[in-house]
């Protein structure tokens, strides 16, 4: 009588695939950290060329201040981290890819690519949207609306975590049509179902305009406005990976 040898083989893809994570983990750290040491000798020029929004705005005898010790050194390494990761996301996502792709139908693959490129290119367009109209609009409402008397001076460490916030805030809002897209593309819901609950959508976006933005009516619209713009774009791209039982429905 044999004894049967399922465990052995089932254990080894699992291991295969433990390990293959682990190389795609490993690849993905050392460019995160050979970018960084790349942009390391830029990171003051990073933090000047962030800070710029802000200080088109400030009177010339005033400036950022850094009310931490070691702040001058640090928040300028975090945003150089952090430039290296957002520069990095086309690299990483290249790791995701070729660790899922074998798992994935012929008409997956055909999906999940360009989604993963158009969900990285409208991030990075909600970051461009934010450094180059929201904030000279906010920046210049803010320091206009400052009490006669008052000096703004910005910590350079708050001013860095603010700006983080935004850019992930008009990052996570542009992906709107993505998600809109894989709502339709798995079923959970089709297009027309989508249209009747426009008006609570619209809704929805100024909610999020108004939580993820500082309490001004400009950023706030400026959040919520695209994200309606951007759901309408969704939902015309929608139409084309519509499942056939949605598109056959009455």
């Amino acid at each position: 009588m044999t004894v049967p040898k399922s465990s052995g083989t089932e254990e080894q893809p699992l291991v295969s695939h433990l390990m293959e994570l682990r190389n795609r983990l490993l690849r993905s750290l050392i460019v995160i950290l050979v970018m960084t040491v790349v942009l390391m000798p830029f990171a003051n020029d990073l933090y000047r060329l962030l800070a710029r929004p802000l200080m088109a705005h400030l009177p010339e005898t005033n400036s950022m201040i850094a009310t931490e010790v070691a702040a001058p050194f640090l928040t300028p390494f975090k945003l150089t981290l952090v430039t290296a990761i957002i520069l990095s996301v086309p690299v990483l996502l290249y790791q995701l890819w070729a660790f899922i792709a074998p798992g994935l139908y012929q008409n997956e693959r055909r999906l999940i690519l360009p989604l993963l490129t158009s969900s990285t290119l409208l991030f990075f367009l909600g970051i461009a949207f934010a450094y180059f109209v929201v904030f000279p609009l906010m920046f210049g409402f803010f320091t206009q609306a400052t009490p006669e008397g008052v000096a703004v001076m910005t910590d350079i460490s708050k001013y860095l975590d603010f700006v983080l916030t935004m850019f992930f805030a008009f990052g996570l809002a542009f992906e709107v049509p993505v998600a809109t897209v894989l709502l339709v593309w798995t079923g959970i819901t089709n297009v027309e179902r989508l249209r009747e609950k426009r008006p609570y959508i619209i809704v929805a976006a100024f909610i999020s305009g108004m939580l993820l933005t500082p309490p001004d009516i400009i950023s706030q619209t400026l959040l919520a406005l695209p994200m309606w713009l951007l759901f309408e774009t969704g939902l015309w791209f929608s139409r084309l990976f519509m499942p056939k039982k949605s598109m056959e429905e009455p």
